[in-house]
């Protein structure tokens, strides 16, 4: 089933072409790696696909709906991870889980056993009362992924989610979604500059100035330019 669709998307800020005729799909339970340099636009579609910018030309749909039509909709169905902290640092984990769920109409039991079980999940449940602030880089961005996860939703896009952690905390995370997208059958679309991230993604689209310029499964993107690894693939790729 297509989660994300988009077609000839385009995006401009004055002179500078953001996107350029992006053409982007998604499946379920698949875990596609967005890969592309600072300024490449990545951050710009993630815009676009959560609803907060209005592409300038082309179509986008998700879940075979529209933000312009089916907004609410699209909001109860996805969660997103921005790069940039957005949890209340002086609230508790279960109190920033709790508010989020509210959001989404979770009251009662069904939210608190919500955020039990993505505590549990995250291996955060023994620190469910403590302030965000006192968690750990690697924590606090587990407590990001769990209020996106809060409301089950069948997609989740994330742009740059290990921003500011450790090599150690980067791979956990990575295998924590991974099988996540896997086990629960959520589609995932994970934002990144670092090429090791996406090494054992489902799919890698390589975006370079606002353009796909490349994109399928990491083995195929390797044979296609001839490189030995996925690294050498997106540099032998994107020039």
């Amino acid at each position: 089933m297509s989660v994300l669709a988009m077609k000839g998307v385009e995006k401009s800020y004055g002179a500078v072409k953001a996107l350029d005729g992006v053409d982007l799909s998604l499946e379920e339970s698949r875990f596609v790696g967005l890969l592309g340099p600072n300024g490449a636009g990545k951050s710009t579609l993630f815009q676009i696909i959560a609803g907060l910018f209005v592409p300038d030309a082309g179509e986008v749909s998700l879940f075979g709906l529209t933000h312009r039509e089916d907004g609410p909709e699209i909001r109860r169905r996805m969660g997103v991870v921005f790069q940039a902290r957005s949890v209340d640092l002086d609230m508790s984990i279960r109190a920033n889980l709790r508010f989020h769920g509210r959001l989404f109409g979770l009251r009662g039991r069904a939210l608190n056993a919500r955020i039990d079980a993505l505590a549990e999940q995250f291996g955060l449940a023994e620190l469910v009362s403590r302030p965000v602030r006192t968690l750990s880089g690697g924590q606090q961005r587990k407590v990001e992924i769990a209020r996106a996860l809060i409301n089950d939703p069948d997609l989740i896009i994330m742009d740059e989610p290990s921003a500011g952690l450790d090599t150690p905390s980067r791979r956990a995370l990575v295998a924590d979604i991974r099988k996540l997208a896997r086990e629960q059958k959520v589609a995932v679309l994970w934002a990144t500059h670092l090429v090791d991230e996406v090494e054992e993604a489902d799919d890698v689209v390589m975006l370079v100035k606002g353009r796909v310029v490349a994109q399928g499964t990491p083995e195929a993107l390797i044979a296609q330019s001839g490189a030995d690894d996925l690294t050498d693939a997106y540099s032998s790729l994107t020039g």
